[in-house]
């Protein structure tokens, strides 16, 4: 059977190519894998006029390439492709419908969150062996480190935090600290509220952070710039903290700690949520605090350690049938 790559192309797939190339200005790259998906469809039919083509067509084409090794997510955007040209070419064919309009591809295995291990956290944000956090700099990476691992965040929800509630002008807070209480409110996807407790740990680092702040922030006013006013996290510039350089400080800290691990800002929160299961085992109550809309988003984490399960089963359970009197 003949490669794609060499795979003559019939004249309205050709035609439909162009337009987008010319018409909706895709890129080079993109022209090149829908080239490619809508050769492994002609590949697969040898012979078959496109206006004969049905929906079980695309269906065994599906299948064939499943059964070659083709992954979901190629799957995925080679019917994405088919779809495009059907649409685009049907009603210039007098076909009746898309036959690829129903069809959907098998779905992706979700992929395991990685977490840190209890003891990996506590290295990273206890720092044995380094001295305490002393700088601005450094009091703010402990505080991030601390609220991401304490409440669960994500990186966009930690960097929108502001030190407290602040309305001026057409500036309002979205997020914001409740030092006082203990906890935060956080807006989170999809323009959900939660509010999110603050950890012992989290809150004496919040406290030694806002004390260094202004020697980032300088003397900011809520009426002629609110947003450095409110920001609770400062970058060097003296402007509210970015996405990148909180991921480049969390690596940098991790390797002066010696971790054996690449970590991420989401790292913390996973470890957050699987060390919340392994000790708590409340699924919903782990759901509200992560802002999950739907908690099947949530169940991946209790796949995490299952041997840490299982170990408690083990010891915990009498008719585990494992203990040796």
């Amino acid at each position: 059977m003949p490669e794609p790559q060499s795979v003559e192309l019939p004249q309205a797939m050709r035609q439909w190519l162009e337009f987008l190339q010319g018409n909706r200005r895709y890129s080079s790259h993109t022209l090149q894998s829908y080239r490619r998906d809508l050769a492994h469809l002609v590949r697969l039919h040898p012979g078959i006029d496109l206006q004969r083509y049905t929906e079980g067509h695309i269906r065994q084409a599906i299948a064939r390439l499943h059964a070659q090794g083709h992954q979901p997510r190629s799957l995925a955007r080679a019917l994405a492709a088919w779809r495009g040209f059907f649409q685009w070419w049907a009603p210039q064919a007098a076909m009746a419908h898309n036959p690829a309009a129903g069809v959907r591809a098998p779905k992706a295995a979700r992929s395991l969150p990685k977490a840190l291990s209890v003891e990996q956290a506590q290295v990273l944000l206890d720092r044995p062996g380094l001295p305490e956090p002393k700088t601005p700099v450094q009091c703010r990476d402990q505080a991030m480190f601390e609220v991401l691992y304490s409440s669960g965040l994500r990186l966009a929800e930690l960097v929108s935090l502001d030190w407290r509630y602040v309305r001026s002008g057409t500036y309002e807070s979205q997020s914001w600290l409740h030092l006082e209480e203990n906890e935060a409110t956080i807006l989170g996807k999809g323009g959900k509220t939660r509010s999110v407790p603050l950890g012992r740990m989290a809150r004496q680092a919040l406290k030694r952070w806002l004390e260094q702040r202004p020697k980032l922030a300088g003397e900011p006013t809520p009426e002629t710039d609110p947003d450095t006013y409110a920001a609770l996290f400062i970058g060097a510039r003296g402007k509210r903290i970015s996405p990148r350089v909180v991921q480049r400080q969390l690596k940098q800290v991790a390797t002066q700690a010696g971790l054996p691990v690449n970590v991420h800002p989401h790292s913390l929160r996973h470890s957050f949520a699987s060390h919340l299961l392994q000790s708590a085992q409340d699924l919903r109550a782990v759901q509200e605090l992560l802002g999950h809309a739907n908690i099947s988003t949530t169940q991946i984490y209790t796949r995490l350690d299952f041997q840490h399960l299982a170990k408690v089963y083990d010891q915990a359970h009498p008719r585990a049938g494992r203990r040796r009197d």
